[in-house]
């Protein structure tokens, strides 16, 4: 059963101490019981300093080991706090405003910690979309002169699909690529869309040329057909919005090696954008959160790479 807060009065009678911070992380990490992360042993001994010995390998492990709370001096009440904070917006905080809502020493920590729970944000082995999807890319970036649309110089290509539920948008994924090239576009397609799914786009040769012996029903949508003059209307939508966000939320100011984390964000946000209760929201980062690999400093301030 999902056990979260409903209400802010809710989360702060549930985290008032750390002792109900790390109550609350073991049963999300260990929902069957404690597993050792070295030998899988279902029995420990209690240590102090909050660290738990195997019976069987003897090793010594925390609840927060191996998640992205790992190493970290904070209280898990402060990181509780700014996981309540972060769901609970709407459209997102920006690493200022993390700052000045739990008055964090200075804003490279609250920037640390925001891509540290964008990470977060990506369930660990998360389906891909099945379905009838809509596929395009757009490019991100400030207004540069040069060419437009694809080939734009000095601007993140990011590939969007969007499944269709009838009017509606379903789910969504978001990927940065190197190029439009057919093989930058295959690849990211069998990683975020399942085979046998309809997947429907422009003219584009990047897409024309291989998709249906990888599995998909390939549809082109020219213009003037039934989707009308916006031929990829759930992607185009996506893309507005997602410009918008950036723009609003963050100013524009992302750098293309960190744009990652918040293609994270926003589709961890629009996915869950139908949720009644924020405190949902809360429980499913925790819950990744606890899952997830930990990440250091050093490598978020080192951007993700295009493999």
């Amino acid at each position: 059963m999902e056990d979260y807060p409903r209400t802010i009065l809710d989360f702060e009678e549930r985290f008032h101490s750390e002792a109900s911070c790390r109550e609350y992380l073991w049963q999300l990490r260990w929902p069957d019981g404690f597993r050792c992360p070295r030998c899988g042993g279902s029995k420990a001994w209690w240590l102090r300093r909050d660290l738990y010995r195997c019976s069987h390998c003897d090793r010594q492990t925390s609840v927060t080991a191996g998640t992205i709370f790992h190493r970290s001096r904070t209280p898990l009440r402060v990181w509780f706090r700014a996981l309540w904070y972060v769901t609970n917006q709407k459209h997102g905080v920006s690493a200022l405003g993390l700052q000045r809502a739990l008055g964090l020493g200075s804003y490279h920590t609250a920037w640390t910690w925001l891509h540290k729970l964008r990470t977060a944000m990506v369930r660990p082995g998360r389906d891909r979309l099945a379905g009838t999807i809509e596929v395009d890319e757009a490019y991100l970036g400030g207004v540069k002169p040069g060419k437009p649309g694809r080939g734009a110089a000095g601007k993140a290509l990011v590939l969007v699909a969007a499944q269709v539920e009838g009017t509606r948008i379903g789910r969504i994924r978001l990927r940065r690529i190197a190029d439009a090239s057919a093989a930058s576009l295959e690849q990211a397609l069998t990683e975020t869309v399942e085979p046998g799914s309809v997947i429907r786009t422009d003219e584009w040769s990047g897409y024309t040329s291989n998709l249906k012996t990888l599995g998909y029903h390939h549809q082109v949508v020219h213009k003037g057909a039934e989707v009308g003059d916006s031929r990829l209307p759930r992607v185009h939508r996506v893309v507005a919005l997602l410009k918008r966000w950036l723009l609003g939320t963050h100013q524009g100011a992302v750098r293309a090696s960190h744009l990652d984390y918040y293609l994270d964000e926003f589709t961890f946000r629009f996915n869950r954008r139908t949720s009644r209760s924020r405190g949902k929201l809360f429980y499913r980062l925790v819950q990744q959160a606890a899952t997830v690999s930990p990440i250091t400093e050093s490598e978020i301030a080192g951007g993700r790479t295009l493999g």
